[in-house]
């Protein structure tokens, strides 16, 4: 069954929140009030609870609705939000965001899949 929410790619965003942060897994769990065996599932490709994904949002300022899959309608194209994301980084130089956008462009492009090999 096609999971409806991307557990992986959130736990992904979240571990990248918490490497940014320079925090253990365990500083999190006492930081969130989220039990420290539950992250390690969630590593593992598990589904947090709804208590646990209010509270690691909450903690981390990730907008849960970017993991939900919606199908072909109302899918925002990737790189277009992965640039309005990197634009919106106060910590970057302008020439920093133009060489993200092009280092991503090229890897996303060479690495997705064709439309009529799916």
């Amino acid at each position: 069954m096609n999971q409806p929410f991307d557990a992986q790619g959130f736990f992904a965003a979240l571990n990248a929140h918490r490497e940014s942060k320079g925090l253990t897994w365990k500083q999190v769990a006492s930081k969130t009030g989220v039990a420290a065996s539950t992250l390690t599932r969630m590593g593992q490709g598990k589904r947090p609870d709804v208590d646990g994904l209010a509270s690691l949002a909450s903690w981390s300022g990730i907008d849960v609705r970017k993991f939900y899959r919606l199908g072909e309608q109302g899918d925002a194209e990737p790189l277009a939000e992965i640039t309005t994301i990197l634009r919106a980084d106060k910590n970057l130089e302008q020439e920093a965001v133009k060489a993200l956008e092009v280092m991503l462009k090229t890897a996303y492009q060479q690495m997705r899949r064709k439309d009529d090999e799916t």
